[in-house]
């Protein structure tokens, strides 16, 4: 038994020194030390020694046990460190090497469009007001004089959240009108941008969502000269002094006199061509003189005030300022279409 131990002891010793990997390692080491190994192989034939020999081979597998168990524990942390050198070796960076640039994003055209026009308006002395997507169908329609039976308020072209219809998403800025009065009172210059939804078809000129800035001004002594020479500055200090505009006779439930503003067309100067619809004139927004009984509703005496509110449609504005010819392009994010702004 003596001479068995012994050679275990040896070749336990070389076959961990050989090791060259954990896995192999621990392989060595279950051989030798294991349950099923061949150390215990060997203390299992304790029982045919002689109660003299007993302790002696006793002690010298003790013996041998500790020595390959060390040996084991000891290639292990050589194996460990290796393992971590050739790892920080593989992981090295060499910061010499230029990095990688991140392609940088920009400002989408349309909220270029819309900074400008927000800084437009803050310099004549208009403050920005938010208002939420969500409405109630008082402020949408009825606090605006939309009467009942007006086709703005059918299924059809309104996108509602309850059977009663009376929540839904707002179908154009305009409900800031009333907001804006019955929580900042009056004089007020403001102008509110945000998106919109309507059951539009998907066109070069229309879609379900959009965005919209309302304004409103309401004051002593405000006219339609007022508004019309507020809207040609705007406008032209937009696309530039030469812009040619005109005012159209309409109608809005909640202001009288209304109309709509029209730009020559961006695209073919007014000859008509397919983003006009063959008109020469894109209209870009609506406008007129705040109804006295939209005031009325919301406590302003329209015998001492008067005032006039318009909506722009802020992907039109970008069309003309950019020669865009397909409102489509606008919510693609096509990255062709977008990295020439």
């Amino acid at each position: 038994m003596k001479e068995q131990l012994e050679a275990i002891r040896t070749q336990a010793l070389e076959a961990v020194a050989a090791a060259a990997a954990s896995a192999e390692l621990e392989s060595v080491r279950v051989r030798y030390l294991g349950k099923k190994g061949e150390l215990t192989a060997v203390l299992k034939q304790m029982g045919k020694l002689s109660p003299e020999e007993r302790p002696v081979m006793g002690q010298l597998a003790n013996d041998v046990r500790a020595a390959v168990e060390s040996a084991v524990e000891s290639r292990a942390a050589e194996l460990a460190e290796k393992a971590m050198e050739e790892k920080l070796k593989a992981e090295t960076v060499d910061i010499t090497i230029p990095g990688r640039r991140s392609p940088m994003g920009h400002k989408h055209p349309m909220y270029t469009v819309l900074d400008e026009i927000k800084e437009i308006f803050i310099n004549m002395g208009f403050e920005i007001m938010e208002g939420p997507e969500i409405e109630q169908s008082a402020y949408n329609f009825t606090k605006l004089n939309t009467p009942d039976d007006h086709p703005a308020r059918e299924w059809s072209d309104t996108f509602y959240l309850d059977e009663e219809s009376r929540t839904l998403l707002r179908t154009q800025t305009s409900p800031m009108q009333i907001r804006a009065m019955e929580e900042h009172g009056v004089p007020i210059r403001m102008i509110s941008p945000g998106r919109v939804y309507r059951k539009d078809e998907v066109d070069a000129t229309h879609s379900p969502m959009f965005h919209q800035i309302e304004g409103l001004v309401v004051d002593k002594g405000i006219t339609m000269a007022d508004l019309k020479g507020t809207l040609n500055a705007v406008i032209r200090e937009i696309y530039g002094p030469d812009t040619v505009t005109r005012f159209r006779p309409h109608h809005f439930p909640f202001t009288e006199p209304s109309c709509e503003v029209d730009i020559q067309c961006h695209k073919c100067g007014g000859a008509g061509c397919p983003t006009c619809k063959g008109e020469g004139w894109i209209e870009v927004l609506g406008a007129g003189m705040v109804h006295p009984k939209v005031l009325r509703g919301c406590g302003v005496d329209p015998d001492v005030y008067s005032g006039y509110a318009f909506g722009m449609g802020l992907e039109r504005l970008a069309m003309g300022q950019f020669k865009i010819s397909d409102l489509r392009l606008i919510f693609e994010n096509d990255t062709r279409f977008l990295e020439q702004f």
